[in-house]
């Protein structure tokens, strides 16, 4: 099964996100705890996408794509931006020094990258893609 949703690049389309992607996979008999681990990680994608690549651009749009096949899902997000944005793979940070240091941000693709079996990011054309893959049980 397929789905796709397109939004303007504004972090008011979020929490249409969260319930785009709850509303794909709830009743199809995946643990919650796969459900919300999906929705987590996709709202911090497309959020860094908002935030990071297109400046809350609301003139720019991004699309969500959503593939569900038995229980693989691939999920797909495409920047319409002009901006490449490949953020740099970083080793997850010592999280004693981070509390420590009382630091906040940072950790949202560490976490995705915990919560999904695949992260990709590449380009297609002028385009940053976010490929993100995941069995659900």
């Amino acid at each position: 099964m397929k789905s796709a949703l397109r939004i303007a690049c504004s972090r008011q389309n979020l929490q249409q996100v969260r319930d785009f992607v709850r509303g794909h996979l709830t009743g199809r008999g995946f643990a919650d705890v796969a459900v919300n681990q999906v929705v987590l990680a996709v709202d911090e994608v497309v959020a860094n996408f908002i935030i990071h690549a297109n400046g809350e651009d609301a003139s720019q749009y991004l699309d969500l794509t959503l593939l569900l096949k038995n229980q693989a899902l691939d999920v797909e997000i495409t920047d319409q931006g002009d901006t490449i944005f490949l953020p740099v793979p970083a080793p997850a940070p010592d999280l004693r020094e981070y509390i420590r240091q009382s630091r906040k941000g940072g950790m949202g693709m560490v976490l995705v990258n915990r919560l999904m079996d695949r992260v990709e990011f590449f380009t297609r054309g002028n385009h940053t893609v976010c490929h993100l893959s995941k069995v659900l049980t």
